[in-house]
């Protein structure tokens, strides 16, 4: 599977979950955790996709720190609580759909504290990538509005 498919997996995960937000995380080329956002079905503000992928896959694992080489595609740049969740799970690379400047006018919940932002100030090593099948995340906000969630 290539970078693309991983997306695609991520927006199937957004779409099963009827929100703009999915994560998968990747391995060794392996899909090792899928999740969807669930803030509304569980009353839980903490439930976005990136948290809910993190928290089931450290689970799986019985470690709350992943080894080096995990990759996070997510349909949208991780807002500050997740990419700190990623920062201290230890994810290292962060492949997301739409950037917070592509969605900032939908969210009303939105804080403006880029993901990039959060890993600069970490001395470990990191990797952000912004734009990937941008038009097909882009659509998943005209689906699912935030107000509606």
């Amino acid at each position: 599977m290539g970078t693309e498919s991983f997306m695609q997996l991520a927006i199937e995960e957004a779409r099963k979950s009827k929100t703009p937000f999915g994560a998968v995380i990747v391995k060794d080329n392996q899909v090792v955790q899928r999740s969807g956002n669930t803030v509304q079905p569980d009353n839980d503000p903490t439930c976005h996709a990136e948290v809910n992928a993190l928290r089931q896959l450290t689970k799986r694992l019985g470690n709350a720190s992943l080894s080096q080489g995990y990759t996070l595609y997510t349909t949208c740049e991780p807002c500050a609580m997740c990419a700190a969740t990623c920062l201290w799970a230890g994810v290292q690379t962060i492949i997301f759909g739409v950037g917070a400047d592509d969605f900032a006018d939908t969210n009303p919940n939105m804080i403006n504290i880029r993901c990039e932002e959060v890993f600069r100030r970490s001395p470990k090593a990191y990797s952000i990538e912004g734009g990937l099948l941008l038009e097909e995340c882009k659509q998943l906000h005209d689906d699912f509005p935030i107000e509606d969630l």
